[in-house]
């Protein structure tokens, strides 16, 4: 599934707030898309080569409601990213907040779900 979702992107300087509007790939993790707003970075290089260079967040929004996010950036080859277990933490508050379903009522309705052939679900281990 190649689904992307609309995400703004804020790296942290000592002394400045980089904003961007990227894109975020709920299947992969990877931040695509990156565009700075008000931020030449051609001209003054990327945020993360900086010295001053702190941190680097996201938020997902819908209707005024916001789930922030911790953004990884591989200093090698630029890419933004979110790692697997912040991806599923995304998806559970973002389900939570936007939709009002609790991660209680996510793990309940998969339990609801009728069990397979063999009698297992979910990954073995």
């Amino acid at each position: 599934m190649d689904l992307k979702v609309p995400i703004t992107v804020t790296d942290e300087l000592s002394e400045e707030v980089i904003t961007a509007t990227a894109l975020l790939n709920l299947a992969s993790g990877e931040i695509h898309r990156v565009e700075y707003v008000d931020y030449d970075a051609d001209t003054l290089g990327l945020p993360w080569e900086s010295d001053d260079y702190e941190f680097t967040s996201g938020v997902l929004s819908n209707a005024g409601k916001d789930v922030e996010f911790k953004v990884d950036v591989n200093r090698t080859t630029g890419q933004y990213s979110v790692s697997a277990s912040e991806l599923l933490e995304i998806k559970v508050r973002a389900a939570a907040l936007f939709a009002g379903v609790s991660g209680k009522d996510l793990a309940a309705g998969l339990s609801s779900l009728p069990t397979p052939p063999g009698g297992r679900r979910g990954p073995l281990h």
